[in-house]
């Protein structure tokens, strides 16, 4: 059976490429190796942050953006050193994508139905020079409905594309081969996977029960990255960011195993960056696992106190929220793989949030009563839940009953109380005053100039150690695994290059796969919000351009 273009993956990108060419009215096939209970792929998991730039939530906030700020914020943060090589493509869908981001993005989304938080959120607050790495100012606008809401246009117009039967939906195929004539790729070839009743992200077998062969004039990997695949993370891992971790955390299924990567190369495609990662340092393991080695993102406001593993304070910028990577690198240069959080009841109230859909029910849902139960006293539901069940949390009324606890937890006696409480004392001393030496303290109060830190996510300065704040709260962090910054090097149509640079004829990519575009979109680090739109403007370009 022939059609016009063959989609592998059925995740954000590939339903924005296929939503694309349905609206030409080109014959599409949807392929996927797991069932349709994970239609929509890791996106349906996220928070649903987007990067946009002078949005009319921001100036409403009275935040000032521009294109030009914001590309400074990426050029400084992606940090692009391969300029005539691996980086070549890259710099310029990065160029492309800010412009974007400035430009038609939003309306866009806002003419398919999704709408936005009205307070944008800071992340990755960077701590450095005004060229060093980092926003400048918030930019991470959350969709109402997070994930599933980012998810839910292109579905439903992918949805009824199948109905129609323009567009030949396949889960359980599992590409094995790219069919390539005269050195252009004609099709694929795979197995066919015995059907699944697993629900979405969960793990599913690999059982063979048949083959197939389809064929198209262009085939699209959209099928993500390599997180889920702890050899190959541990296989590709940078010495600059020091050793691999002996154990992580996952934050994406095992189907996200990067095995499209591989099968795409030996068809002649050139994988660029393998080295670039972005994974998360403030991880905790879910007490109700999804997929294996579930693990959980804290997003935290820039208050809680942050330890290494032998209860050391991190130097700065080594804050909460501050810089990913920087912070990564710090970790396991300790030779340790976790680190601490000490915190208070105020804190953790205002200042924690769970990455994830199913972490954030009322935006999720779009219940404003639901969201307004965030005001009240007490940790949001999600939290307290992770508080009572979770394996990594402390919580005691006095710093002894804590520091021991967290000896428990980790199952050595490596913390000292003594030189726990010097720093805890010294940094609340530094509250005497509103003015202060310490960056962290620094920080946090320049976060609560900005309107939408003060009103729901930076807690008013305190002291930990005074009983009236309590009560004092640790908690353990792990390694959490999630995305592949390299990828397959495309141009700006998301043609697939080769390793001497030219197109692989019939072969387009979109993504994590393209490493969200041109093989590394982010350099070697993000700015957050922009994994999700690397998703619809990579899949949106590959769409048009087979559109034509």
């Amino acid at each position: 059976m022939k059609f016009d273009v063959i989609v592998v993956g059925h995740g954000l990108a590939g339903l924005v490429t296929a939503s694309e060419l349905v609206a030409a009215k080109k014959k599409v096939l949807l392929l996927d190796q797991e069932p349709d209970a994970s239609f929509g792929g890791q996106a349906w998991w996220s928070f649903g942050g987007l990067f946009l730039v002078n949005s009319p939530e921001q100036r409403r906030l009275g935040i000032k953006d521009s294109r030009d700020l914001a590309w400074q914020d990426w050029l400084g943060t992606a940090g692009f050193d391969r300029e005539d090589d691996e980086d070549y493509w890259a710099i310029r869908w990065a160029e492309a994508y800010v412009d974007f981001a400035a430009g038609e993005k939003r309306a866009w989304l806002h003419d398919l139905g999704v709408r936005f938080f009205p307070i944008v959120g800071w992340a990755e607050r960077g701590g450095y020079l005004a060229e060093g790495h980092g926003n400048s100012v918030p930019r991470f606008h959350i969709v109402w409905g997070t994930g599933p809401g980012i998810v839910q246009p292109f579905e439903t117009r992918v949805r009824q594309a199948i109905q129609d039967g323009v567009v030949d939906y396949r889960p359980r195929h599992r590409v094995d081969d790219l069919v390539i004539q005269n050195g252009d790729v004609t099709g694929v070839r795979g197995s066919i996977l015995r059907d699944s009743s697993v629900g979405r992200g969960q793990e599913s077998t690999r059982d063979v029960v048949g083959e197939f062969a389809f064929f198209a004039d262009a085939v699209v990997v959209a099928s993500g990255g390599i997180g889920g695949n702890h050899e190959l993370v541990r296989k590709s891992w940078p010495q600059r960011l020091g050793p691999a971790p002996k154990t992580m955390l996952s934050g994406v299924p095992a189907h996200v195993d990067g095995r499209m990567l591989g099968i795409a190369e030996h068809g002649g495609a050139r994988v660029v960056n393998r080295d670039r990662m972005w994974h998360y340092t403030e991880g905790i393991v879910n007490f109700a696992p999804i997929w294996p080695k579930h693990g959980i993102r804290i997003l935290p406001g820039p208050s809680s106190l942050w330890l290494d593993a032998r209860g050391r304070r991190f130097p700065p910028p080594n804050f909460p929220g501050f810089d990913t990577l920087g912070t990564l690198k710090t970790i396991l240069e300790t030779g340790f793989d976790y680190s601490w959080f000490i915190l208070t009841q105020k804190v953790i109230e205002k200042e924690f949030a769970l990455s994830g859909s199913e972490q954030n029910p009322d935006l999720t849902n779009k219940s404003i009563g639901q969201l307004l139960s965030r005001v009240r006293s007490g940790a949001p539901g999600p939290v307290q839940a992770f508080m009572d069940n979770g394996e990594d949390f402390v919580i005691a009324h006095t710093l002894p009953e804590l520091v021991a606890g967290m000896n428990q937890v980790a199952g050595t006696d490596i913390l000292s109380l003594p030189e726990i409480e010097r720093q805890i004392v010294a940094r609340d001393r530094e509250l005497e005053n509103r003015f202060a030496k310490d960056l962290q303290i620094m920080a946090m109060r320049d976060a609560r100039h900005y309107l939408g830190d003060r009103l729901i996510r930076v807690a008013k300065p305190h002291r930990f150690l005074d009983p009236a704040n309590g009560p004092l709260i640790a908690v353990r962090l792990r390694i959490v695994s999630r995305k592949t910054l390299g990828g397959l090097q495309t141009d700006l149509s998301g043609q697939v290059l080769n390793a001497s640079g030219n197109p692989v004829k019939g072969l387009y990519a979109a993504g994590e796969a393209a490493g969200f575009g041109g093989g590394g979109v982010h350099g070697y680090r993000s700015l957050e919000g922009t994994f999700l739109g690397g998703c619809l403007f990579s899949g949106r370009q590959v769409g048009r351009t087979l559109s034509n």
